[in-house]
Order: C-alpha cells, then structure tokens, then sequence
C-alpha cells in the first residue's frame, strides 16, 4: 500500500513538473514580445519631447504586453498541427500535450481582456482599439487565413506585427500621428526580409507542413530577390524619421551603420553560396530592429540635451 502511495505521489510530482508557469509562459512568445515590447516603449518616449507620464508608459507597456501575449497563445493553438510536424516548433507545450487548445483558448482569452480592459482605463480609448485591432490582425486574419492562403502572408500580416511603435505613441499622445505611423513603416518593411530569411532555412519543413511561404512556392531564388529589394526598401523606409526632422545626425549615423551591415547579409544570401547565411541574416535582422529604434531614443534625448 505504502509502495503504490509513493508512485502515486511520484506521478503527481512529476505531472506538476510538466505543466507549469513555464509552459503557458512559453505560449506567449516571450522573445518576439520583448522585441515588440521595445518597439512600443521607444514609440511612446518619442511621442513627447519631455519624457512621458508613468501611467501611460507602465500601463500602456502591461496592456500592450498581454494583448501581444494572447495573440501569441492563439497562433499556437491554430498552429498546432503545423508545429508538431516542424522541428524548430515541434517542442512547443501544445505539441507536446502539456497544455490543451482548451486550456490555451481560455488562457489567451484572459490575457487579452485583461490588456485591453487596462488600456480602455488606465491609458486611452484609441489606444485599447488599436492594440485590439492589431490582436485580431495577427491573431485571427494572419494565422488563420493568410497563413494558409497566400505566399505574401508574412508581407500582408506584416500590418499587425508592425503597430507596437504605433500602440506605444497612441498610448501617450492620445492620437494618431504621421511620425508614429512611420515608425510603423519601418517595421511593415523590415518584416519580409527578416521573416523570408528564417524561411530559406526552415524551407523544407515548410514544405513538409504544406504552408505555402514564399522560399516553398516560388522557390529560393526568387525569395532571395525579394528580400534583397525588401532590404533595400527597409533602408529607404529607415530615412524618414531624419528627412522629417523626427531625428537627427545620431540617429543618421547609426542607422547608416545597420544598413550597411543588413544590406551585407542580404546580399550574401542573395549570391546563395553560403548555406548559413539566411539564418545568420534572420538571427542579425532581430539585433538590427532592436538597435535601430535604441539609437532613436537615444538620438532623441540627446539632441534635446
């Protein structure tokens, strides 16, 4: 009796070490919200020339943290199927049976009342709507339709994946302003070269999933083209905070540096004769984003000092 007591309680020590915070933790993409995450928070410390009340930029990040939180739950669940049979995704807690698509449904649910509510109370309206517009861009039209439908998903998509900035500035101005919207261009151009290039290399577990990306349709070729001129088109797009005045001369200097480089990795994969070098670009993309909009904060106080 003692002996069946024990395994018992081992199987229930050992259920509880499976599913865990770490797991719905996992599900809410901590990496790729903390990128957007900066994003946001750099946009809302553009957004005045003084540095921003603490409620809106405390709230604001809490409220656009968990509507991007749930976005994410809700990619894994409609993904599931598609992870299971890729490897880079195949280790996710859904895949693995550690938590249900119920469990994951209810949870991304509470997640993103809980951002938006905060948003609608303790920041703005215009900002709640936004924020939840995006949520249902990424979450619903990109991962359940354009995913699946088309080989521009990520270009389309993109829309949603590009607000944070935006959602950050709305958070603190209270409105919707033509230097916010073109921080939000820079990360819509910047999407496609960074995405297509982890593509290229996860290409043929792509295929396996049969989701129609562009390196799978198209073919390598062709993609390495497009994220070349999209690289190129990212390089225009990063001139129009310093042609507007938005920011200055260390902005400009900064920025030229990481297009040099991103163009460098763009045309390496594009010459194709490096087997590495899609995934080192995708790996060196997320570094470019995250300094890129470091050097506009810091561009931003200094010239002001």
């Amino acid at each position: 009796m003692l002996e069946v007591k024990s395994i018992e309680a081992e199987s229930l020590e050992h259920g509880l070490q499976r599913v865990g915070w770490r797991d719905y933790f996992d599900l809410c993409k901590p990496k790729v919200v903390a990128v957007m995450l900066l994003t946001a928070v750099v946009g809302m410390f553009l957004a005045t020339p003084e540095l921003p009340g603490w409620q809106p930029v405390v709230f604001g990040t809490i409220g656009i943290m968990l509507a991007a939180a749930s976005a994410a739950v809700v990619n894994h669940v409609v993904d599931r199927h598609i992870d299971a049979k890729m490897r880079r995704t195949s280790q996710r807690p859904i895949p693995q049976g550690k938590i249900s698509p119920a469990q994951a449904l209810l949870f991304a649910l509470l997640l993103g009342v809980s951002g938006i509510s905060i948003l609608v109370w303790l920041v703005n309206p215009p900002t709640a709507w936004l924020t939840f517009g995006a949520l249902i861009g990424y979450a619903v039209f990109y991962t359940i339709f354009l995913k699946r439908a088309t080989p521009q998903n990520i270009t389309i998509g993109g829309i949603a994946g590009a607000a944070p900035p935006l959602l950050g500035w709305t958070a603190v101005s209270g409105t919707l302003e033509p230097n916010a919207l073109l921080l939000m261009l820079i990360i819509f151009t910047w999407t496609p070269p960074h995405f297509w290039a982890l593509c290229i290399h996860r290409k043929h577990e792509y295929a396996a999933a049969n989701v129609p990306m562009l390196p799978v349709t198209h073919g390598e070729t062709f993609t390495r083209l497009q994220i070349l001129l999209y690289t190129l088109l990212t390089i225009a797009a990063t001139a129009f905070p310093f042609i507007t005045g938005m920011s200055g001369l260390i902005y400009l200097a900064g920025v030229t540096v990481l297009n040099v480089r991103f163009l460098q990795w763009a045309w390496r994969v594009y010459l194709a004769q490096e087997s590495l070098a899609p995934i080192m670009m995708f790996r060196f993309s997320i570094k470019y984003i995250m300094w890129l909009f470091a050097v506009l904060l810091l561009d931003h106080y200094l010239v002001l000092g």
